[in-house]
């Protein structure tokens, strides 16, 4: 019973509040379900983090999920002192005894005096704790390690293992691992008694909740460039352990430190520190040849997942972004009930007949703070009026007339009639974008209606792309026999401008594979991902293959597909590569059909399928069985017509055409008139 559905990664801080911006050194908190990641969350204080935990952990309780929770803390201490301060050698016994003692607020906690207590009771008070960080005295513990002595070993077995490890005795100053360990313990323990909970090593992990010790830089390295380091580190160690399957899982979890607890991962550093993208995560099953195109598109989008980073910007600077994390209402669209026409409001519908009303002095007009109306009475409103109280319906001004201080009108007219309700459109609290989101300009309006300035946005994608052979010159420069201008690097560059992304030109790169592998070398550290045409196939100079091949990470997708079929799909130190086909025509087929929605992926956003409809065809074909053709077309008097050749060279087809109409792989004869589906450039994102 070790598979778990839920992965929590949180980093604890002993420290006071930190502010309502989030900030390092702080408390942050990761989710990973089934390989989908949350935005990391930034918890100002313990109290806001237990609230929520307790709250996390109620709606996966409720939901039936099994959750595996990391805590950036020891969860024992040296051998011997949970029997020198409790008598008994239950490590758990040890975690009760500090949560009846651990007073603790958003401002202050009494650590530091609480380990001068047990060292004053364990001894003469030189130890086993030290560093005072408060600036009064505290019996008991010194400031430094002036006159120390410690009865017991100063590290675990595990910390003596971890290099960089910290000791928990240390109670202040960089590193303060005792400190958050009194304050983190008191905090799981209150949840041990609120949930069904297993803590490992000391009981095996089978209930509903397991908690274990995690340290994130154990397996994860610093943090890109503009991101907080803590969130940064818990989103990947809830990645890691969540990309486990569940015998390896078992493996890491198989540990016997009954009384000091362990690190989880310990041993296994170079296997969790592995890339966010398996080197193997585009391995087809054995035996495969020619891969459908709907089988190549589900494995891409069950193996890849957001490369990344995450930054806060204004809303107002959002557009084409990709969400983070959900947009949440800060106020209702309307505020306030208003009048959606011209008129006079008053209370309550009225029936068929004649009506006359007093009017009420004044008015109601877009803007004004909403006034008050005496029962019976009416006033005049003009359209977005908040409505004045004692108001909840209004007549048209067109069907009243105005006389003599009073106003007149024949009914019926319903309650409620031309008003709108407080929240009619959204309610305050409600999520109104979803995560994964690219950004349009209605989102714009309404963030900016429902009060959103700040947002939590994905940072773009860095898309490298990378044309290879000797035979490419620039456009503009001569080109010699044999030699062609290079088109696919603009082309590909235009794509990937249209998809959302950042374009990085890597240039062009020699039949040389010292050459090529040194400009693979140098890109890898500046993109996410790598898009390369030409060399992506199995001869003598597809060097692009062969080199993906010798880093072990290579799969040579041959795809049931026209134009196309060859994708060499790898990793080049830890960057994802997509080696497309040197023809411009099938390096565009392949770049909307594969790479668009692969890269929407990385880039944080759902994954996009291309939207098409049916629409008799202008031409006729007969197609073979056995693989899906896309034929470059546009529409011309609501009928689709195809280019005349479907050679992959041929790239004015490219240029002439404004979409392409999709053949799906059985055998088909088209004949004019007949029903095809034609997939617009527009719904690829061009």
């Amino acid at each position: 019973m070790l598979g778990f559905d839920t992965i929590v990664a949180v980093d604890w801080s002993s420290g006071n509040d930190t502010g309502a911006r989030p900030r390092k050194d702080a408390i942050w908190a990761a989710v990973n379900r089934g390989g989908a990641a949350d935005a990391p969350v930034y918890l100002r204080n313990r109290l806001v983090a237990e609230e929520w935990l307790c709250a996390l952990f109620a709606a996966e309780q409720a939901a039936g999920r099994r959750v595996l929770a990391g805590f950036d803390f020891p969860f024992g201490y040296p051998t011997g002192f949970a029997e020198a301060l409790t008598g008994s050698h239950d490590p758990l016994a040890l975690w009760d005894w500090l949560a009846e003692r651990v007073e603790d607020t958003p401002k202050q906690n009494n650590r530091f005096d609480l380990a001068g207590a047990i060292n004053l009771q364990l001894g003469d008070g030189k130890g086993p704790f030290w560093f005072n960080g408060l600036a009064r005295d505290i019996d008991g513990l010194s400031r430094r390690k002036d006159g120390y002595a410690n009865p017991f070993a100063e590290k675990r077995q595990c910390e003596a293992l971890a290099k960089g490890a910290f000791t928990c005795w240390q109670m202040g100053g960089a590193g303060a691992v005792g400190g958050q360990m009194m304050t983190g313990l008191a905090v799981l323990t209150r949840l041990r008694w609120q949930f069904d909970v297993a803590v490992w090593p000391f009981q095996a992990p089978k209930a509903q909740f397991s908690f274990i010790e995690i340290w994130p830089s154990l397996t994860v390295g610093p943090a890109p460039e503009g991101q907080v380091k803590d969130a940064w580190q818990v989103a990947e160690v809830a990645r890691q352990i969540a990309s486990l399957e569940v015998d390896r899982l078992a493996t890491m979890l198989d540990v016997d430190a009954p009384e000091e607890g362990w690190i989880f991962g310990l041993g296994f550093e170079a296997e969790l520190s592995a890339p966010p993208l398996r080197n193997d995560c585009f391995a087809l099953p054995a035996g495969v040849h020619w891969t459908p195109v709907d089988e190549a598109l589900d494995l891409l989008k069950d193996r890849l997942t957001d490369v990344t980073g995450i930054e806060t910007l204004p809303a107002t600077q959002a557009l084409g972004r990709i969400l983070a994390e959900p947009v949440r209402a800060r106020r209702s669209n309307p505020p306030l009930p208003n009048t959606a026409v011209d008129g006079y409001g008053f209370a309550g519908g009225r029936d068929a007949g004649p009506h006359v009303l007093p009017l009420a002095t004044g008015r109601a007009a877009a803007g004004d703070a909403p006034g008050q109306v005496k029962s019976g009475q009416a006033v005049r409103v003009l359209t977005g009026a908040a409505l004045p109280t004692g108001v909840d319906t209004v007549v048209l001004q067109e069907d009243v007339r105005v006389a003599e201080g009073t106003i007149r009108f024949s009914g019926p007219i319903k309650a409620g009639a031309n008003t709108r309700q407080a929240g009619e459109d959204v309610i305050e609290g409600q999520d109104i974008l979803a995560a994964g989101r690219r950004i349009t300009p209605a989102d714009l309006a309404l963030m900016a209606a429902t009060g959103t300035r700040d947002i939590q946005l994905r940072k773009p994608l860095r898309v490298g792309i990378l044309s290879t052979g000797d035979e490419l010159v620039e456009a503009g420069e001569t080109a010699v026999a044999g030699q062609i201008h290079d088109a696919n690097r603009p082309m590909l560059s235009g794509v990937v401008s249209a998809f959302g992304h950042t374009c990085i030109d890597l240039g062009r790169a020699p039949d040389d594979r010292a050459a090529l592998r040194a400009r693979l070398d140098a890109a890898s550290g500046k993109v996410d991902v790598i898009l390369t045409s030409g060399g992506a196939s199995a001869g003598d100079e597809d060097h692009m293959s062969a080199l993906l091949q010798e880093a072990g990470a290579m799969a040579l997708w041959r795809i049931a597909i026209k134009p196309g079929r060859p994708l060499a799909l790898g990793m080049w130190q830890g960057v994802p590569v997509f080696g497309l086909p040197g023809n411009p025509v099938a390096a565009l087929v392949c770049a909307l059909v594969f790479a668009r929605p692969a890269m929407d992926v990385l880039a944080g956003a759902s994954w996009s399928e291309p939207q098409g409809f049916d629409v008799p065809a202008a031409f006729t074909k007969t197609k073979k069985a056995g693989r899906r053709e896309y034929l470059r077309a546009r529409l011309r008097d609501g009928r689709a017509e195809v280019f005349a050749s479907e050679g992959s060279g041929r790239i004015s087809g490219l240029s002439w055409a404004e979409g392409l109409v999709e053949l799906p792989e059985p055998a088909a004869t088209v004949k004019e008139g007949a029903l095809v589906r034609y997939i617009p450039y527009s719904s690829f994102g061009l």
